[in-house]
């Protein structure tokens, strides 16, 4: 028997015949519709989901990550700082989606691995586009995505923009710090390699964040990102390794061992070195 609604509860609207329902604003029916497997086995619907949702969240970090570089280029730190929380934060939540992940068995995955064939999430177009606007730019990673132009457009033009660090250290300069002229007009399509000129400029921030706060906060915002990046990665690796131990990935990959060395590349060396030095 269905329950009414306390008195209280009366302007609860029920008649939708001519108004936008929760699912339609949503549109529900496609992003529920699009959990095909393609076998019977009955936890392939818990690694299509989690992948999913894994997407979802990273197009919310893009588009956090996008608006923050447009701010700290107009030199509205405030507004990156809100913006950069919030990817920090999206990061936790991406990364405790391994744990759910991880309820699925090496013999349970082997059951419609097959399936997938060559699809794999090295081929992830929104990773490629995080880790492009971080400053971490591989060229031939571009050849995957040839088979949609227009997609392969659109990473070929995040390829060659700036990146958040990029535009940090640009910070740096407006604020009269000294930043080598080679540093800020290098060439954003190549991976960013750790300057002497910013390390002693964060060193200076980090000596005098009175006088510097906002850009100490914006490092600080910045150490936050690649901290959650790595933990995210480090539970993907511990995860793949948990489901499928050392075998090759689908997607042709070494795997964890793949996984094990990515974890050694750092996007913002000198937020980490100055550590030491202070």
């Amino acid at each position: 028997m269905t329950q009414q609604p306390a008195d209280s509860e009366k302007s609860i609207h029920t008649d939708f015949k001519n108004s936008m329902t929760y699912g339609e604003y949503l549109q529900l029916d496609k992003i529920l519709a699009g959990q095909a497997r393609l076998s019977d086995h009955h936890d392939e619907m818990l690694f299509i989901i989690i992948h999913q949702v894994s997407e979802l969240w990273m197009k919310l970090i893009l588009h956090e990550l996008e608006s923050s570089i447009a701010a700290i280029v107009k030199g509205d730190l405030q507004t990156a700082f809100k913006q950069l929380a919030r990817v920090s934060k999206t990061q936790s939540q991406i990364t405790q989606a391994w744990d759910v992940l991880s309820t699925l068995t090496p013999s349970e995955y082997m059951e419609f691995r097959d399936t997938l064939g060559q699809a794999s999430g090295f081929q992830s177009y929104q990773y490629r586009m995080i880790e492009f606007a971080l400053g971490y730019k591989t060229p031939h990673v571009l050849k995957i995505y040839e088979k949609d132009q227009e997609l392969h457009a659109r990473l070929e033009k995040a390829y060659k923009e700036p990146g958040l660090y990029d535009v940090s250290i640009q910070a740096l300069a407006k604020a009269g710090l000294p930043i080598s002229p080679d540093i800020l007009n290098r060439d954003c399509t190549k991976p960013y390699r750790k300057d002497d000129s910013v390390q002693a400029a964060w060193l200076t921030v980090y000596r005098n964040t009175d006088q510097y706060w906002d850009l100490y906060q914006l490092a600080e915002k910045l150490v936050d990102i690649e901290d959650w990046l790595q933990q995210w990665r480090f539970r993907h690796m511990k995860t793949v390794e948990r489901i499928i131990g050392f075998k090759q990935g689908t997607g042709g990959s070494s795997g964890v061992n793949y996984l094990k060395k990515v974890l050694d590349q750092q996007f913002f060396p000198e937020l980490w070195d100055l550590r030491t030095e202070i």
